[in-house]
Order: C-alpha cells, then sequence, then structure tokens
C-alpha cells in the first residue's frame, strides 16, 4: 500500500522543516509547500517527498497546490509570519494586515482548498500550528498577537465543525521557540532576536514537531484539541 501524503505549509525553514521531516520518518508521504522553493527542492531530496511553490495570500497558488494533490491524510497549517514589535502607538496597520493575511486567512485558504481530499481520507488530520501570543499578549505584541487570536478562532470554530466527520483538528501552540521565525519578527537583527529570548534556553522547532507528530499518531476516537508547548521557565 502507498504510504499516506501529508501536507506541510511553511515548510522551508523552522517549525516546518522540522515537521516535514518527523513526518516524513514516521512514513508520510510529505508534500512541502512555501514561496523559497529552492529550499524546498533540496528539502524533499533529502526526505524523498515532493516541493511545491506556494504563497497562502495567493488564491490562484493555493488552488494550484490544491490540483497537485489528489489525497491527503494530514494537513499541517505552519505558514504564518509576525512583524516587528511595535507598540500600538507606533503600529503599522499593514504590517497588520499583512499578519492577519497570511496566519489566519492563509489557514482558510489552504484548509478549505484541501478539506475535500481530507474528508475524502476516511481519517485525517488537520494541525493548525497557533502560538502561545494567541492566547496571552505583552506589550508590542498587538499586530501579532491579534492575528494569532484569529487563528486560534479559525482552529476551534473547524474542530467544532468537523465534529461527526472523519477530520480531526488539532492546534498547537507553541511559545519562545528558536528558529528563523523569530529573527524575521526583529527585521534580520540577530542580537535583538537572540536578546529576546533572555534567560530562557528556548525551545527547538523538533521540540515541536514532536508534538505534531505524537498527537497526528492517535487513532480516530482520539482527537488532541491542544496542546500547549513553552520552555521550562
Amino acid at each position: 500500500m502507498a504510504n499516506p501524503i501529508a501536507v506541510v505549509t511553511g515548510a522551508s525553514s523552522g517549525i516546518g522543516l522540522a515537521s516535514a521531516r518527523r513526518l516524513a520518518s514516521d512514513g508520510f508521504d510529505v508534500v512541502v509547500a512555501a514561496r523559497r522553493f529552492d529550499r524546498l527542492e533540496t528539502l524533499a531530496k533529502e526526505i524523498g517527498g515532493r516541493a511545491i511553490r506556494l504563497d497562502v495570500t495567493d488564491a490562484r497558488s493555493v488552488a494550484e497546490l490544491a490540483e497537485s494533490v489528489s489525497e491527503c491524510k494530514v494537513l499541517v497549517n505552519n505558514a504564518g509570519c509576525s512583524l516587528g514589535v511595535d507598540r500600538i502607538a507606533d503600529l503599522d496597520p499593514e504590517a497588520c494586515l499583512r499578519m492577519y493575511e497570511i496566519n489566519v486567512l492563509g489557514t482558510i485558504r489552504v484548509t478549505q482548498k484541501l478539506l475535500p481530499a481530507l474528508r475524502a481520507s476516511g481519517d485525517a488530520r488537520i494541525v493548525v500550528i497557533t502560538s502561545l501570543t494567541g492566547y496571552q499578549t505583552y506589550p508590542g505584541a498587538a499586530g501579532y498577537a491579534s492575528a494569532k487570536y484569529g487563528q486560534v478562532a479559525v482552529a476551534d470554530t473547524l474542530r467544532k465543525e468537523m465534529q461527526g466527520t472523519p477530520v480531526q483538528v488539532i492546534e498547537i501552540a507553541p511559545g519562545l521557540v528558536r528558529t528563523e521565525f523569530n529573527l524575521v519578527r526583529f527585521g534580520g537583527d540577530e542580537k535583538k532576536a537572540e536578546e529576546a529570548y533572555g534567560e530562557i534556553q528556548p525551545l527547538s522547532a523538533d521540540d515541536v514537531a514532536d508534538c505534531v507528530s505524537w498527537a497526528v499518531a492517535k487513532p480516530a476516537g482520539v482527537n488532541v484539541e491542544l496542546i500547549k508547548v513553552l520552555p521550562n521557565f
């Protein structure tokens, strides 16, 4: 029998990359999707998967992804971004729109298009990578937090809408993970990105990938609704 298919968005780095590797080691044929296609090709070759260029803010790009994936058992909605740490007095509304477009609408677009294939699998998992910032905010986080609060709402609503179907919805909310994601938040400033962790030893992307692997492996009668994972302060 063919291996089940998993699709991972935002797979060119960080949690998405680590999750793709882990799912491949778990026996999935993994479709890795992101904008940075050169990185995807390298990853796909490493794990024996397939690379597809994807911009979750572009409806046509998402439609092309769905057209190329005829079967799907696991979808990991990982594509996301955080832009800046400005306080509300200085916050750029355009940056807020961009974060909402990627984190919230991107999750909705990809899920909508792959839902028929997920339903057809007879036993599917949708994983939404949110953030602890979707549950507790802090000064300078209004733009990112509002997007993640929205993504949490999407995951929770989708779970309720999928009740009685063969599709389970899993939310994983990590906090303080050392990845390229944090570097983008600080505009590429490595010093500021590292200082943001303070005295805390942050999680690794592999720590979150472990959660993804464990949650999607649960039997059909077990729905892991939410995993909050953070460093041991």
